[in-house]
């Protein structure tokens, strides 16, 4: 299939490292996705900030999505020009940026994080239009966040949210990206319920200071596919599911037929002494996320090739193994498949994490022909 694939790229006019889509398998993953969130009974909120895409934002559109997440100022801007009007910026507020977030607010229903007195404070000096906010609270991950028995900490931001008149509290944020370093599906289990143990804590606290309303939101894709029903929150925000890659399908939160991206690379050098191919697919294309395989070497992705027109098998004996700028060497240990690919062919490699994948490219183009271009 390896031939099949690189003659299917050639078709589609690829000579240089491209994004490819699996358009179909995306529709599922969002289907999946949102019924999910609508058989819990919960809030659908995905994050944009893996795919940052008009286009793909309309397939989720479709799909019944009305209220989203994004990780900037500038990428709320992107998606309120195509209509969304239901924004969380999923990352602490940035207080240099009140001009914008002055002007998103005095259109759309603006939703943002804080953690502090200090931003809280801040943002009422600055605030000229209301807008939603969510308290986040750090469930274990150890980033960002008041810690989740802060209790005082905690009580104190919630009143000042409540005193203020263009504040609006809506409730409770996490993300449980602890979740990343599960490596079965029993593991993210342990993670989500011990997320919504510690948040129901924290929203029991407040109900005893007067806080009533108090909505519960997390995020993170792992505990979103793994768990079935999600009604103990009340808003979901995954974003990474929509594409997967091969972190999820470690982790347990996907199969390997849900990895809906590949990066063509062409093949530049081939070297049957050590059995290594070398294509035009370094760091700038792949990132250098890496996960860790059975023999406990970093790996940077894997072949996958074509099952007529989706995304097919991913060939675990062909690990990329080292990266650098513009390169990626790719150990073939299977002396067929080796044997298959010459210098010339395009190969597709399923990456480790989508979102820093994507996020090096301007567009995508799908296994169609269809181009789709993205915010950066």
């Amino acid at each position: 299939m390896i031939q099949e694939t690189s003659k299917y790229l050639r078709s589609l006019g690829v000579i240089r490292p491209t994004v490819i889509l699996d358009k179909p398998q995306i529709l599922r993953n969002i289907k999946k996705m949102a019924q999910k969130a609508r058989i819990s009974g919960v809030k659908f909120r995905p994050h944009f900030k893996t795919h940052q895409s008009h286009t793909i934002g309309d397939w989720f559109r479709e799909c019944g999505a009305r209220a989203i997440s994004v990780s900037s100022l500038d990428m709320a801007q992107y998606f309120t020009d195509r209509g969304w009007r239901d924004i969380t910026i999923a990352l602490l507020a940035n207080i240099l940026e009140i001009d914008k977030i002055n002007v998103l607010s005095s259109t759309i229903r603006l939703n943002l994080i804080v953690d502090s007195m200090a931003m809280v404070q801040a943002l009422h000096a600055g605030l000229k239009y209301p807008v939603k906010i969510w308290l986040k609270i750090d469930v274990g991950y150890e980033r960002t966040g008041a810690t989740w028995d802060d209790t005082q900490t905690i009580v104190s931001i919630a009143k000042a949210v409540l005193h203020y008149p263009k504040m609006h509290f809506v409730g409770l944020l996490a993300h449980s990206g602890q979740s990343y370093r599960a490596r079965s599906t029993e593991q993210v289990r342990q993670v989500y319920n011990q997320t919504v143990k510690r948040m129901r804590f924290v929203r029991k606290i407040l109900h005893g200071y007067g806080v009533k309303k108090c909505k519960i939101s997390v995020g993170d894709t792992p505990t979103c596919s793994v768990i079935e029903n999600l009604s103990a929150v009340d808003e979901i925000r995954p974003g990474n599911f929509v594409f997967n890659d091969l972190m999820q399908e470690q982790i347990g939160s996907c199969q390997p037929n849900e990895i809906a991206i590949g990066v063509a690379c062409p093949v530049i050098g081939k070297y049957a002494q050590r059995q290594q191919i070398v294509i035009i697919g370094g760091a700038v294309h792949l990132s250098k996320e890496y996960i860790v395989d059975r023999q406990g070497k970093r790996l940077f992705g894997y072949i996958t090739d074509l099952e007529g027109d989706s995304l097919g098998s991913i060939y675990k004996t062909t690990p990329v193994r080292t990266l650098s700028q513009e390169h990626g060497c790719i150990q073939i240990d299977d002396r067929d498949l080796f044997d298959q690919i010459e210098v010339g062919n395009l190969i597709l490699i399923s990456p480790v994490h989508s979102c820093l994948t994507c996020n090096l490219f301007t567009k995508y183009k799908t296994l169609q022909g269809e181009i789709i271009s993205r915010l950066y």
